[in-house]
């Protein structure tokens, strides 16, 4: 891969980071939080593609002023060249033959980086033509439940029903006794997960940094759940709080349940992650 070569990936690799981070793509990776490091990041990347074309531009003018044999930094460069490649203990030998069968200066002795590099390739063709889908039931029936008591309980809106996410009422649910949801109508909206058990869950996967780390928090369904469903399903779920807790099968950690009243499906949200637990 030549310097030509590298700066073009720079760029292309740059212009899909812009290109993520302006649009909703983004959020299939990293939390919404993190969007102006990316946008940083795909400027960088940029710039330093546009100024790597610009040195060699420079350089290949001063070279074409200055001419062969003048000691100019051209001359230099291509004595260093010789030694990176022939190895130090040879030296820059004039009108000699080093180990390499080269003389120094000879031709062939460009600035080339490992083949490896190529594989910078590999993440910039898996961002252009491959979107992952948001990680769903399948994943929330095999990790465990990652409901993280939460430092405090901030006053409630008096709004019925009273929208809360997935993690906002697990907390409350199970560290918090449920004494802020006593007598409110709720509603939660997530996924639908069920256990090898059959039980069913609503599901938010929840993020700390990016979508490699996302763990699930659950709430088990109770009462008029419909007689059908589907996996990874998003449903907007009305009901009442209920004591009733259970251990996950998976990581033995604690999940609520949730007494339903009426369900609805919904489509899938802008962003499907929850961030809150670390809000």
């Amino acid at each position: 891969m030549n310097r030509q070569a590298q700066s073009a990936v720079l760029f292309l690799l740059g212009a899909a980071l812009w290109h993520a981070g302006t649009t909703d793509l983004y959020l299939r990776y990293v939390k919404a939080g993190l969007r102006p490091l990316l946008l940083a990041a795909a400027v960088v990347l940029v710039a330093a593609a546009v100024a790597s074309v610009g040195y060699g531009w420079r350089a290949a003018r001063r070279g074409a002023a200055t001419g062969p044999g003048s000691g100019s930094e051209s001359e230099y460069e291509s004595e260093y060249e010789y030694e990176y490649e022939s190895g130090p203990e040879c030296g820059p030998q004039s009108g000699s033959e080093s180990g390499s069968g080269r003389p120094a200066g000879s031709a062939g002795h460009g600035h080339h980086a490992p083949h490896v590099s190529w594989l910078l390739l590999l993440p910039l063709l898996a961002l252009i033509l491959v979107a992952p889908p948001a990680l769903g039931s399948y994943s929330a029936t095999r990790t465990g439940t990652a409901l993280q008591q939460p430092l405090a309980y901030p006053a409630l809106p008096a709004t019925d029903p009273l929208r809360l996410s997935v993690v906002d009422y697990a907390g409350r649910a199970v560290y918090g006794r449920g004494r802020t949801l006593e007598g409110r109508r709720v509603q939660v909206t997530g996924f639908v997960a069920v256990d090898r058990a059959g039980t069913p869950y609503l599901v938010r996967m929840a993020l700390n940094c990016c979508a490699a780390d996302a763990q699930p928090v659950k709430i088990g369904l109770i009462g008029a759940i419909p007689p059908v469903l589907q996996p990874d399903t998003w449903l907007t779920v009305t009901g009442t709080y209920t004591p009733r807790t259970a251990k996950d099968p998976v990581n033995g950690g604690p999940i609520p349940f949730l007494r339903v009243t009426a369900a609805t499906p919904v489509p899938v949200p802008h962003d499907p992650y929850d961030e809150s637990w670390n809000t």
